[in-house]
């Protein structure tokens, strides 16, 4: 029995978007034996760590970290089957959500600032992080779907050559800031099915101010460049859930349509005009905005104008494959 939400999925989609005979990507890694020189290559990405566009150089194999505080091993600060995310991911048993801990952004404005801004000590090791990908998928999760995965790329490459053999079977989902390395995208190659990039920004001055990465847009445009190379435009199974392909989500900021403008026309040119875009409402102003005035502008909710031009402007760039509901 589908639930409502994916029934109306499933009405959105064209035939052309339909995918059968499916089976995750990493399957066939696996058995044509790619897993071990994936792992080796993981490994020395840890050595001189340019596992993200910060690039620094330190030996994450002898547990040393500078931006992201993560050394040898992933943190992970929870693991649940998730029914927030967009209705084509969570279905009816959820998706099965693994949240890494710290980040390589200092977003402003995070709505997980205390998980993303501060150190937990629960470190998890490759073998830790497949078991909790099995003991969803056990639980009848649709995808497994590491948030928060940029600066912990290699440490995933172990996990899911450690999962695999023991009988991993879902989709894998790289839910990402887009603040990625072409480095640790192509490390993914074959193992990921959905990429799913937050597209925040497209100036360099809100993202210096809010994200504290001022390279965030070109960064960004690389990385969703690549990972649409990988996996095309987002397919979906015949139970309307996505299997494989791109999926962009772009959080509308108060007083910053004009980015959003300017994703969605670069999005609809340069990627394609049948990229399925999430344009998200949820924006609230936490962490350090209301508490520093060079954060007023971004100190209120998305008006219902802002959001209605946000949606304008994607139609009017050439996408059509978005979500309207809010």
């Amino acid at each position: 029995m589908y639930g409502a939400n994916v029934i109306r999925t499933i009405r959105h989609v064209e035939p052309g978007f339909f995918i059968g005979g499916f089976e995750p990507t990493y399957l066939s890694a696996y058995r044509q034996g790619e897993f071990p020189a994936r792992v080796d290559a993981a490994l020395a990405e840890l050595e001189d760590c340019c596992a993200c566009p910060r690039n620094c150089h330190v030996n994450r194999l002898l547990d040393k970290a500078r931006v992201c505080h993560t050394g040898r091993h992933a943190i992970v600060s929870s693991a649940f089957p998730h029914f927030g995310e967009e209705d084509c991911l969570r279905g009816w048993n959820g998706s099965g959500t693994i949240f890494f801990g710290l980040c390589n952004l200092r977003c402003v404005f995070c709505q997980n600032w205390d998980i993303s801004q501060q150190h937990a000590e629960s470190e998890c090791s490759a073998e830790d992080i497949a078991t909790l990908m099995l003991q969803l998928q056990d639980r009848g999760c649709h995808n497994i779907n590491f948030v928060t995965p940029e600066h912990v790329a290699p440490q995933i490459v172990e996990a899911i050559a450690a999962a695999v053999p023991r009988g991993l079977k879902v989709p894998i989902v790289y839910n990402t800031s887009a603040y990625d390395s072409l480095q640790s995208l192509k490390l993914m190659e074959g193992l990921v099915d959905i990429y799913m990039p937050d597209f925040k920004f497209f100036e360099y001055e809100p993202s210096r101010s809010y994200l504290k990465a001022k390279d965030y847009p070109a960064r960004a445009c690389e990385a969703i460049t690549e990972m649409h190379r990988q996996v095309g435009d987002l397919r979906f199974g015949d139970d309307g859930l996505a299997r494989r392909g791109l999926l962009v989500r772009h959080l509308v900021m108060p007083n910053h349509v004009e980015d959003a403008r300017k994703i969605f026309k670069w999005l609809a040119d340069e990627i394609s005009p049948d990229t399925y875009v999430n344009i998200m409402d949820q924006y609230r102003p936490l962490h350090q905005v209301g508490n520093i005035s060079k954060y007023d502008a971004i100190n209120r909710r998305p008006s219902a104008a802002e959001l209605d031009k946000a949606f304008a402007a994607a139609r009017q760039a050439g996408l059509w494959r978005f979500d309207e509901r809010r």
